[in-house]
């Protein structure tokens, strides 16, 4: 018997330090890690020991025999993936920091943000010994896109933040939230009570269509409704016409999927979520019974992955609906793992009959919107048919073509990507929407800003799964310690207690560890009597107020 990776793999690769065989692959020194969709066991090689199965956080490792009917087809995936890349192992652990001395006093580090990338850098940090952490984030509330971001029907991948919680118990690290920075405080005022500061700050802004019509009533970006439905206070008072038969998900990565779930999936599967109950509510009466997801490619570039494409087929009451004539003939024998198998999907998907009763997913490819009319409001969506053309470098693009379409919608959402913003104070690159820096250390021009580092989206792009952030704050923790012995970081020149102090002047809503534990319980003993993991409070308001009463 052999253990296999299935669906709610993070990416995290925790479970490859902890293989005593080396038989999970790729691994984050493999030149694939990057773009990998999941990791995958070579059920050959496996001898059934269980480590990885403790390592993972967010459970997503079974034992073979105790797959269930849903995940059984992982099995498959995990064998095929090893007969694509037969399994070679060197059985070299990877590089380790070393412990820091304590010396004359700690690394004191500033971690701007607290979502998965802010975390795993946390984490890092404190295991090399002498060191304290201050953790900001402008939310009274922590794990940012894991939180906010994360879709209501896939708890367990929020329960990665069990383990961040059990490895933040310790004094060595500080919370404080309800503190933004560029408003209570200052970058320079950071940068004077530590040796170094990491920003973590996400990717929160949208990228737009730039089409006439974008901004009509109805027409709204994925941001914006993936926080609706998940209870961010910016996003809770937000209101979306689900009255029509019609949306379109514009874009096809995972998040276009999320969307396209939670329109059409039974509001009673999402009442046993963590969903928010505002959004609960408006899908209670919701009309929506088809939901077109519309990609410029074709299903072979796809951006969704195929794990999550997969599970749309367990959608009870939803058929998942492909035009066989929008297959390009691939037997994917020249395709890569993931992109054989998302072919094969939707092949399968092309091959099912439909029921007149049943919601639907229909995926569309090689459409790119061109314009967004209604009178008032969204009443239709006009696009161009593509053709794909390979370029020299092998690249696959979509050019446009003389055919053109429509499709009536009442509500349209664009999902095609996210955005970072400029951090006060920081270079930023507009046209990529990140903070320039090599290997996480931030540059202005050529030169590296002393004491200054980036991990996460705002450091790479929004690319990856919530576990690529691992290796991504590795490699930025490492620059940081190595310039720290280096003596090139400035030394603080406040220490914890005044910085906490003048936080407190110019914030006193400040919620601290204590604060955001009793917010913790209070959302989960909620939770509890309703039958579900937690009930969200979705204003800064009741937080403060719940913190408070603690």
């Amino acid at each position: 018997m052999a253990y296999v990776i299935t669906q709610r793999c993070c990416n995290d690769a925790s479970c490859v330090a902890e293989c005593p065989v080396d038989c999970i692959r790729p691994r984050p020194e493999d030149p694939e890690f990057a773009s990998a969709e999941m990791l995958y066991i070579d059920p050959e090689t496996c001898i059934d020991c269980g480590a990885c199965f403790e390592a993972c956080p967010v459970g997503a490792i079974y034992a073979e025999d105790e797959l269930s009917p849903k995940l059984e087809r992982f099995t498959e995936v995990n064998a095929a993936y090893f007969q694509r890349h037969p399994l070679e192992s060197d059985l070299v652990a990877p590089a380790k920091m070393p412990r820091l001395p304590a010396g004359d006093g700690p690394l004191r580090v500033a971690i701007v943000g607290s979502g998965p990338s802010a975390c795993y850098a946390a984490e890092q940090l404190l295991s090399l010994g002498a060191v304290e952490v201050e953790m900001f984030d402008r939310l009274p509330t922590p794990w940012g896109l894991v939180r906010y971001g994360v879709a209501p029907d896939h708890a367990e991948t929020r329960s990665v933040t069990d383990m961040f919680a059990a490895a933040f118990k310790r004094d060595a690290i500080a919370w404080h939230l309800n503190v933004e920075i560029g408003v209570h405080l200052s970058h320079a005022e950071l940068m004077s009570a530590h040796h170094a500061v990491i920003y973590a700050v996400g990717a929160s802004a949208d990228r737009r269509l730039v089409v006439a019509g974008e901004d009509l009533p109805g027409s709204h970006a994925a941001t914006d409704f993936v926080a609706w439905y998940n209870g961010h206070p910016d996003h809770a008072a937000r209101e979306f016409d689900l009255s029509g038969e019609r949306a379109v998900v514009i874009g096809n990565g995972n998040v276009a999927l999320d969307i396209a779930r939670v329109l059409t999936m039974d509001p009673e599967v999402l009442a046993g979520t963590d969903i928010a109950d505002h959004a609960l509510a408006a899908l209670r009466h919701s009309g929506i019974r088809e939901v077109v997801v519309l990609g410029r490619r074709g299903p072979a570039q796809a951006a969704y992955t195929s794990a999550e494409l997969m599970a749309l087929a367990h959608l009870d009451g939803v058929d998942v609906v492909v035009d066989p004539t929008e297959l390009d003939g691939h037997d994917g024998a020249d395709l890569a793992h993931a992109t054989a198998l998302k072919m094969a999907l939707a092949a399968e998907y092309a091959a099912k009959p439909v029921s007149a009763d049943n919601k639907r997913i229909v995926l569309r490819y090689c459409a790119s919107p061109t314009e967004i009319v209604g009178d008032g409001r969204v009443e239709a969506l006009r696009f161009t048919r593509n053709e794909l053309v390979t370029g020299a470098d092998g690249s696959v693009v979509a050019r446009a073509t003389d055919e053109t379409g429509e499709l009536p919608a009442s509500l349209v959402i664009r999902s095609v990507g996210y955005k970072g913003r400029p951090v006060p104070d920081l270079p930023f690159d507009e046209h990529r929407g990140v903070v320039p820096n090599a290997a996480g250390r931030v540059l202005d021009g050529e030169t590296a800003l002393p004491g200054v580092y980036a991990t996460g989206w705002i450091k790479r792009g929004p690319r990856g799964v919530i576990g690529s952030n691992r290796v991504d704050s590795q490699e930025t923790v490492n620059a940081l310690v190595a310039d720290f012995l280096a003596g090139a970081l400035p030394a603080p020149e406040r220490d914890r207690e005044a910085l906490t102090a003048l936080i407190r002047e110019r914030q006193p809503d400040v919620v601290d560890r204590a604060g955001w534990q009793v917010l913790d319980t209070a959302e989960r003993a909620a939770g509890a009597a309703a039958g579900r993991p937690r009930v969200k409070l979705t204003s800064v308001e009741a937080l403060l107020a719940t913190a408070r009463r603690g």
